[in-house]
C-alpha cells in the first residue's frame, strides 16, 4: 500500500518545534509507528519500540539510562510497557534541559490518564490523539470540515456528490485500519480483526489490567457494536453478561483506554430539565463493528439490512472524532437526548458555546420530518446554532429553511469522488 500522509504530521512537528515533550496516542494499528518514524525526517532522531523484547527489558532495568538515549528527540513506541519509572526518567531528563523536541511519546492505550502520572509531566507535555485514517486523508482532502460549517455552513452543500449507496455500505464495512485496507479477502479481513482483538483484549488490556474475566471482554464490545446509537443501560449489560455493574463499567473504561470503544458526552445547555446525561457509546471504527456484528459489504447491500443504521452511527461518530483533531479551534463532539425523545445524533460545539447538529439517516431519500429535532435545537437556540445537517446516503444537496441542510454523507470529506480514494474501494467505483 501507498504510504499516505497523515494530517497529524504537520502539527507534531510544530509541537516538537516548541514543546519539550509529545505524546501521540492512538489504537493499535492505526498508524503510530510509521507516523514516529516519519519524524527521523525532521532531523536526527532515535527510535525505539518497546515492543521489542530487548528494548523492553532495557527499559526495565535502567530506565535513567534508557532516557538518556541520543540523539534527540528519542522517539519511543508504546511506552505504556514500561510503566512508572520510565515515565518519571524522562521528566528528570526534560527537567534538567528546558530544550523543545526532546521526546516524542507513543501509547496504544491511555496511560497517562492515571492522575499521578499526567501531573508529573504538567507543563512539559502536549498530546495527540492519532486514529485510524479519515476519509479526507485517504482523499488528499485538508480535514477542514468543523472549521468550514462553523465559518460558513452552506459552504459543504456548494458540491454535488457522485458517492453511490453501495460505495458508502463498502467504505463503512470495511473501517478505516491502515492493514485491513490493502486486503480485499473476507477471510483475511475477519483474520485481521480477530487477532488484532486477541492481542489488544489478551495481551494490552491484561498487562495494565489483569482482569479476572478477560472473556467477557470480546462479548461486552459485541454489546456495543449491536447497541450503537442508543445509551448503554449497565443493568441490561449486566443481564447479557453474568457480570455485576461495577464490573462491566471497569471493563468499559478499559476498552475506552485501548481505545476500542469511545463515547460521546450528553450536550446540556440548562435550558431543560428533561435532558438525559447518559454518554453514547461506540466502537471506534465502523469496520470492527461490522465484524463483531459479522456483516459485511455483500450482506448490508441488502434493503433494510438492521445493522446499516448503528453501523453508519458508528463511522460518523468515528470521522468526526478524527476530523476534530484536525479542527484549528477546539470542538467537543456530543449527543443530544431528553425526555421528551427529541434526540439529535451529534452536536459540534466550540467553546464560545456556538453549536452544529448533525442527523445521521441511512436512507438516499431522506424526508423532511428527518430535521424537526434540528428546527426545534434551532429554534431553541438562537444565534448560537450556526447549522443542522442531515447526512444521507443519497447525492442531492437540499436547503431546509433557515440553518437546516440535507447534504450527502460525503460532506464529511467535500463530496471527493470515490476514484481518488487510497486505497481503491475494494469492488467499488473508486
Amino acid at each position: 500500500m501507498e504510504l499516505l500522509p497523515r494530517l497529524a504530521a504537520e502539527g507534531l512537528k510544530d509541537l516538537l518545534a516548541e514543546l519539550r515533550i509529545v505524546v501521540v496516542n492512538g489504537p493499535r494499528q492505526c498508524g503510530k509507528t510509521t507516523l514516529l518514524q516519519a519524524c527521523k525526517k525532521f532531523g536526527d532522531a532515535t527510535f525505539v519500540t518497546l515492543d521489542d523484547p530487548s528494548h523492553l527489558a532495557f527499559a526495565l532495568d535502567d530506565p535513567r539510562t534508557f532516557a538518556r538515549r541520543r540523539p534527540q528527540p528519542v522517539i519511543i513506541d508504546e511506552i505504556q510497557r514500561a510503566g512508572d519509572p520510565l515515565i518519571l526518567a524522562i521528566k528528570q531528563v526534560v527537567d534538567e534541559d528546558w530544550s523543545p523536541g526532546q521526546f516524542v511519546l507513543s501509547g496504544s492505550t491511555r496511560f497517562l490518564s492515571v492522575p499521578t502520572l499526567s501531573e508529573s509531566l504538567a507543563g512539559r507535555v502536549a498530546f495527540v490523539d492519532l486514529w485510524p485514517f479519515a476519509v479526507t486523508e485517504r482523499t488528499g482532502g485538508t480535514g477542514g470540515f468543523c472549521d468550514q460549517v462553523f465559518a460558513d455552513p452552506g459552504s459543504v452543500t456548494q458540491r454535488t456528490s457522485v458517492w453511490t449507496r453501495d460505495d458508502y455500505i463498502r467504505l463503512i464495512s470495511h473501517g478505516s485500519y491502515p492493514e485491513v485496507l490493502r486486503l480485499t479477502s473476507p477471510v483475511a479481513i475477519r483474520g485481521w480483526f480477530r487477532g488484532y482483538l486477541d492481542t489488544v483484549i489478551f495481551r494490552d488490556i491484561q498487562e495494565f489490567a489483569h482482569v479476572n474475566k478477560v472473556r467477557a471482554i470480546p462479548d461486552l464490545i459485541a454489546l456495543v457494536a449491536a447497541r450503537a446509537g442508543g445509551q448503554l443501560v449497565l443493568s441490561h449489560l449486566s443481564n447479557s453478561l453474568g457480570l455485576d455493574a461495577t464490573t462491566v463499567r471497569s471493563y468499559l473504561a478499559h476498552l475506552e483506554t485501548v481505545f476500542l470503544v469511545a463515547s460521546a458526552p450528553a450536550w446540556s445547555n440548562n435550558f431543560s430539565a428533561r435532558v438525559t446525561h447518559a454518554p453514547k457509546t461506540y466502537v471506534t471504527d465502523s469496520g470492527l463493528a461490522a465484524h463483531l456484528l459479522d456483516v459485511d459489504a455483500e450482506s448490508l447491500l441488502t434493503p433494510g439490512h438492521p445493522a446499516l443504521g448503528g453501523l453508519l452511527e458508528t463511522f460518523v461518530f468515528a470521522e468526526l472524532l478524527k476530523l476534530s483533531t484536525f479542527a484549528r479551534r477546539h470542538v467537543a463532539v456530543r449527543h443530544y437526548r431528553d425526555r421528551d425523545r427529541r434526540e439529535v445524533d451529534f452536536i459540534l460545539e466550540r467553546r464560545d458555546g456556538s453549536i452544529i447538529g448533525i442527523e445521521v439517516k441511512a436512507s438516499s431519500t431522506p424526508k423532511p420530518e428527518d430535521a424537526r429535532h434540528l428546527r426545534w435545537l434551532r429554534d431553541t437556540l438562537g444565534d448560537r446554532f450556526r447549522a443542522g445537517y442531515v447526512l444521507h446516503l443519497g447525492d442531492t444537496n437540499l436547503p431546509s429553511g433557515d440553518r437546516i441542510f440535507f447534504t450527502p454523507l460525503s460532506a464529511l470529506w467535500d463530496h471527493a469522488e470515490p476514484g481518488v480514494l487510497r486505497p481503491r474501494l475494494p469492488g467499488g467505483a473508486g
